[in-house]
């Protein structure tokens, strides 16, 4: 039985390249299960092979990154072709090659997928990522997989707003096809609207130094919530400064316990059912 469970991690990047079995086994020994997250074809594919290695406690999410239908993103940790730091090229949602991985049965959801419109600023990037966007949706009503989303507000519009009206468009909800808005950084008026369309929100160990996320913590209900750490990134604190793995987790279901004023053994636990539940996870 796991203790916690990252709903978003990328141990599949390069990042973990050097330690990446020592850091799932740290992970797993301390009751943390961990689901890695596929961000184009290479690290999707990475994150099925990485959870065929265990027998249960890891898991996969394969899909195609909105800034990655763009092609100017360059990141130094994710893992591309040969193993080299991964620049965008503008990759093409294939459908047949998603559709297969979707199959596998460690795959677990489809994503993460959504709009970022933080790093774009034209009009025909936008089209580009609503149009694989809804190709993730179709593919996951598709296999009966949950959605994972990655969605970010920029150029003077709402990504919250506009993933909501296209989420909307094909009748989602939490019962049909669940879908996690992860790393959710809105306010609580966006926080209301996500909830109020029948979707879930996930927080990482950002809540522990920044922003003042009390008022949409304390006001989302306890069942809506998931943890994640969205590792190697933002690490959480007492660890800032050192690269971020699945087990430090626990700092953020902490804090969840400590905003809302509950028992953090009642949190957990509840963070775990959601997230079991959400996936279709035996614990």
């Amino acid at each position: 039985m796991s203790d916690f469970i990252d709903v978003h991690a990328h141990v599949n990047f390069a990042a973990f390249d050097a330690d990446r079995d020592t850091v799932i086994k740290r992970a797993l020994d301390a009751g943390v299960f961990v689901i890695n997250v596929g961000t184009q074809q290479d690290t999707s594919r990475f994150a099925i092979e990485t959870a065929e290695k265990y027998e249960r406690g890891v898991y996969a999410i394969i899909g195609l990154h909105p800034i990655h239908t763009g092609k100017s993103y360059h990141d130094t940790k994710e893992l591309g072709e040969g193993g080299k730091e991964f620049t965008s090229r503008g990759e093409v949602f294939d459908m047949s090659a998603y559709r297969t991985m979707a199959e596998h049965p460690k795959v677990v959801g489809i994503g993460e997928c959504g709009l970022d419109y933080y790093r774009e600023n034209e009009d025909s990037g936008f089209k580009i990522q609503e149009e694989v966007f809804r190709k993730h949706i179709e593919l996951a009503l598709d296999v009966k997989k949950p959605l994972m989303l990655h969605v970010r507000n920029g150029s003077g519009r709402s990504a919250y707003k506009d993933a909501l009206a296209i989420l909307k468009s094909y009748n989602l909800n939490l019962k049909s096809t669940p879908c996690d808005f992860h790393f959710f950084a809105g306010g609580w008026e966006e926080a209301k609207e996500v909830l109020d369309a029948g979707f879930n929100l996930s927080f990482t160990g950002v809540i522990t130094f920044a922003r003042n996320y009390d008022e949409v913590i304390k006001n989302t209900p306890l069942d809506r919530i998931m943890s994640e750490t969205d590792c190697p990134y933002v690490t959480p604190t007492p660890f800032r400064g050192k690269r971020n793995e699945p087990l430090h987790v626990r700092e953020v279901a902490k804090k969840i316990a400590e905003i809302r004023g509950e028992s953090f053994e009642i949190v957990k636990k509840q963070l775990v059912t959601n997230a079991s539940r959400f996936f279709g996870l035996s614990h």
